[in-house]
């Protein structure tokens, strides 16, 4: 897969995220469901922790992209729903560490909510990747 970045504007890079990517040589497409902070048999983690809910949404996604063969690498669109947008700002270098780790910064949008489907949940990741 050829990634060419789009960045008409530079402000992005500053969040970890391209304002666009031209993907070439895609063979795959993963279409995940929105990852949140729960343990193997779907019971909320992490109550009132937005950093510890973004960690563990995040190692979830990790976990259904390597069921797939996949990695963060192959990441092409990532959708971040949370219910304190200040709260998550304030955390998203974990996220953008996570990130970093596999030189990925996917075109990323992110939303306030009003809540998630399970009240404690405070942070939600939904993904498509590619191969």
């Amino acid at each position: 897969m050829q990634r060419t970045i789009i960045n008409p504007w530079t402000w992005s890079l500053k969040f970890g995220f391209n304002q666009a990517e031209i993907l070439e040589g895609v063979t795959r497409e993963l279409v995940c469901a929105g990852q949140t902070a729960v343990d193997a048999d779907g019971n909320p983690q992490h109550p009132n922790d937005m950093r510890g809910q973004i960690t563990l949404a995040f190692e979830n996604l990790e976990t259904v992209l390597a069921a797939a063969g996949m990695s963060p690498a192959n990441l092409k669109r990532l959708t971040i729903y949370a219910t304190d947008m200040d709260a998550a700002l304030q955390n998203l270098d974990v996220l953008g560490a996570k990130l970093g780790r596999f030189g990925a910064s996917p075109p990323m949008t992110m939303l306030g909510v009003s809540r998630l489907a399970l009240p404690p949940l405070m942070v939600e990741i939904e993904a498509t990747a590619v191969a």
